[in-house]
């Protein structure tokens, strides 16, 4: 049986720690029964909508809410309203109180930093899973 294609996962943040821990978090394959996927990172919003532009796969947007200075939040409104099919959004952000504003960027999971490994791969693996079975 031939492998999977792998899956494109997309981090933004002008951070690289915490673009680290989110590569760390993520390893190389989400689930035993989910492809192998391929990181794909950027510091700058300029840089991450270029790539989109491209038109290069992704499968999986995380965006750091906190990126200055443009905010992982206002990115995912645009691709939102630009990108036809636009695949899932999770939304990284500072304080649970700002989960309002992750609403407004219309992402579709939201996670607090500090990033716990286990609960964010787990939200990653299902938003994953729902674009792979509208998509693959």
């Amino acid at each position: 049986m031939a492998e999977a294609k792998p899956l494109h996962i997309v981090i933004y943040s002008d951070d690289s720690s915490v673009r680290n821990s989110l590569k760390s978090a993520l390893g190389t394959r989400l689930a035993s029964d989910m492809p192998l996927h391929e990181i794909h990172e950027f510091a700058t919003g300029s840089a991450l909508k270029s790539y989109v532009d491209d038109k290069k796969p992704v499968d999986l947007f995380i965006l750091d809410g906190e990126s200055t200075p443009e905010g992982g939040m206002g990115i995912s409104r645009q691709f939102k309203d630009e990108l036809f099919n636009c695949p899932p959004i999770l939304v990284i952000i500072a304080r649970k109180d700002d989960s309002w504003l992750a609403g407004w960027s219309r992402a579709d999971g939201v996670l607090t930093h500090p990033i716990d490994p286990f609960t964010f791969g787990k939200k990653a693996a299902a938003l994953l899973a729902a674009q792979i079975s509208t998509t693959h």
